[in-house]
């Protein structure tokens, strides 16, 4: 344990950080997976929607640092091409 007070702070801001990024991270691969599922179920119209959705929560994680802009630009960008090639 530290015992030093500027790196009892430190923990604890990487704690917030950890936790803020977890989230983060967490609603970006859900909006995933239920664009996955959608696909999965051949139903494109809800896939369309739910692309958005992903591509919003893919947008905001990079925004917040969380992953770089070319993962997101990647991952936007591969998602985008399953569902042109499902339709």
């Amino acid at each position: 344990m530290a015992n030093i007070q500027s790196a009892k702070k430190r923990i604890r801001v990487t704690q917030r950080q950890t936790a803020r990024n977890r989230a983060i991270r967490s609603k970006y691969r859900t909006a995933i997976k239920r664009f996955e599922a959608a696909l999965a179920a051949d139903d494109t119209a809800k896939a369309k929607e739910l692309l958005q959705v992903a591509i919003s929560e893919i947008d905001r994680a990079a925004l917040k640092g969380v992953i770089h802009k070319n993962q997101a630009a990647r991952r936007k960008s591969r998602l985008t091409k399953r569902l042109n090639k499902a339709s």
